[in-house]
């Protein structure tokens, strides 16, 4: 079967229930914590799929991992026992994904992901953001901001599958280009 059309299908039934509680929001962030999680400790998803660890260790790892205390709503601790008990627990990853991208999309809510040579200047900082946004006519962003030296100079900005190079790495790779193909 299809791995991406499992995940959603688990994604879009959290994200209905999550709806009718009132929690979808809190849902989000702990789909957020879930996947930095997976990102920090690769060997994550490879401890739920292994089958001598015990559904309930796998449960608590899961808990962990998305920084849950199970206090205010037993939601994500129902969905944890029906990924279990249907044999799912070794796709979180992929449905924690999965309701991040649904809540994004249903929010309307743009990963901005900009990388510059250097530091930006708060106002230059300022300006790209509303440049974004403008581009992006309404929604909101969550915006990231990180330096990486390779580009020489300028800017990448990513929303989703576009992205904007205005960087002199990119104008070098392009000029390069041009000189081999004439």
């Amino acid at each position: 079967m299809n791995d991406g059309l499992i995940p959603r299908r688990y994604a879009k039934a959290l994200y209905l229930v999550a709806v009718e509680r009132n929690a979808d929001a809190g849902v989000y962030e702990l789909m957020k914590s879930l996947e930095n999680g997976f990102e920090k400790y690769p060997q994550l998803n490879a401890t739920l799929n292994n089958p001598f660890v015990s559904s309930a260790d796998k449960a608590a790892l899961i808990r962990t991992a998305a920084c849950y205390s199970g206090k205010n709503d037993t939601l994500l601790d129902d969905f944890i026992k029906l990924l279990v008990e249907n044999g799912r627990i070794g796709m979180t990853r992929l449905i924690a994904c999965a309701y991040i991208d649904l809540y994004r999309e249903e929010k309307r809510i743009y990963k901005v992901d900009v990388h510059s040579a250097t530091k930006l200047s708060a106002k230059d900082e300022q300006r790209l953001k509303d440049m974004v946004a403008r581009h992006l006519k309404g929604g909101t962003m969550e915006y990231s901001l990180s330096v990486d030296p390779s580009l020489i100079g300028g800017f990448t900005v990513s929303v989703g599958n576009e992205k904007v190079d205005a960087s002199v790495s990119n104008e070098l790779k392009q000029l390069r280009l041009n000189l081999i193909s004439k």
